[in-house]
């Protein structure tokens, strides 16, 4: 291995090695778990060791500084972050993010962007994870929202028939959409044009970015005006829960009804005498909230930028990891896990940093896989295994030794 942690090897079965291996970093977590495989990265990526230093450096502070802390969270520990989400996103700058706790605040917060008097009516997909669907869902259930829902597949049609609905009801007001469906893998690839035919005046054009951001190379420059990301560490930005945050397009929600105080921080517009917002995207923070996840963000951001890792990298990666597995179930389908399965096939560069496969006995698999140490993660009827930086060919060769001792 190079300084970079660059290898030029190939495994067993014959297919190209990962282009580096950086597993010794993630020590602490490897250790917690010695005799399994965990091979569950889009559901919780282990942290580097980086972010333990990080999450102490956050108490310390706490004690030395105490109520003054917000100021050196809001501050440099906020903007460390800001500065790196910029600019593994293409961002023109930081003004437009905002942090939260959770995905859910932001997801509450739009939806009290939009005009009063009427339900508004948000065009979605039926491949949304729960903390979307299932808010819109109950708001629908009072008559508080309309949603319009769009099949995600077949997944080669899918973004097509989004902006032809889109486009055909003008009374949208919100479009939201994951880059990376959590349920399938599927990715959208061309954000651009997605939101160009999505956009109309005054509607609010939602990415979920979750399972894509630093899992896919991921550019807004060219849509930063136009459209709304969120997305958190819990999954590929390696920082745990609690380390959530959102770009916001200028001119778009000024003043959204669900706010908390920190949202008047900053230049004030709004009615004279009336509740004030920021500006920028700091109009939809909300309140007091545990700092700790901004701290572990911001020490991952500066270790990705010691070893020059990026999304394209972690990307090409991850799809390293895949080929070796897909290549040993082609040779020895196991169970469920055979490559027919695949809800999104391997040809298919469309996708995501993990595998779905999709079989009515997915949940029997799943009990099998974790009797034999392997971690995977379970929804319904599919079963996903998912590949990170923590991970490397041998791990991926351990994983084929015991799926053969299960076929």
């Amino acid at each position: 291995m190079t300084a970079s942690g660059e290898v030029a090897t190939r495994t067993a079965a014959g297919t190209a090695a990962p282009p580096f291996d950086f597993s010794a970093a993630f020590s602490r977590f490897r250790q917690g778990w010695p005799e399994r495989l965990h091979f569950a990265a889009h559901s919780h990526h282990f942290w580097p060791d980086v972010t333990r230093e990080a999450q102490l450096r956050c108490w310390d502070d706490a004690a030395r500084l105490v109520d003054g802390k917000w100021e050196e969270v809001l501050g440099p520990v906020w903007q460390r972050v800001a500065q790196g989400v910029a600019r593994h996103l293409g961002l023109p700058g930081t003004d437009s993010l905002v942090p939260a706790n959770n995905t859910h605040e932001f997801v509450n917060r739009l939806i009290s962007s939009l005009p009063a008097g009427r339900p508004a009516r948000i065009l979605t997909s039926d491949g949304e994870f729960h903390s979307f669907r299932r808010q819109t869902e109950r708001l629908a259930e009072d008559g508080l929202v309309q949603l319009v829902v769009v099949p995600a597949e077949p997944f080669g049609s899918f973004p097509s028939r989004l902006i032809e609905a889109a486009q055909a009801d003008p009374d949208i007001a919100m479009v939201f959409v994951s880059q990376v469906q959590f349920n399938s893998g599927f990715a959208l690839a061309d954000l651009e044009a997605l939101v160009e035919g999505l956009c109309a005046p005054g509607r609010l054009v939602v990415i979920d970015g979750y399972h894509g951001f630093l899992a896919r190379p991921t550019d807004l420059s060219r849509i930063a005006d136009k459209a709304f990301y969120i997305a958190g560490g819990y999954k590929y930005a390696m920082s745990g829960e609690g380390a959530c945050f959102m770009h916001c397009p200028p001119g778009f929600a000024a003043r959204p009804r669900d706010t908390g105080w920190y949202a008047s921080f900053g230049a004030l517009s709004g009615p004279q005498g009336g509740v004030g917002y920021a500006e920028n995207g700091w109009r939809f923070m909300g309140a007091t909230f545990d700092p700790s996840g901004l701290y572990r963000m911001g020490a991952v951001f500066d270790w990705l930028d010691g070893h020059a890792l990026d999304a394209r990298r972690i990307h090409a990666h991850a799809l390293a990891l895949q080929e070796i597995v897909a290549a040993g179930l082609a040779r020895r389908p196991c169970g469920v896990l055979a490559l027919e399965n695949l809800v999104v096939p391997m040809h298919e560069s469309a996708r995501g940093n993990f595998l779905t496969f999709r079989h009515a006995r997915a949940a029997d698999w799943h009990q099998r896989l974790e009797q034999a140490g392997i971690v995977a993660d379970l929804r319904g009827d599919r079963l996903r295994l998912g590949f990170g930086l923590y991970q490397n060919a041998a791990d991926a060769e351990e994983l084929l030794a015991r799926l053969a001792s299960l076929a």
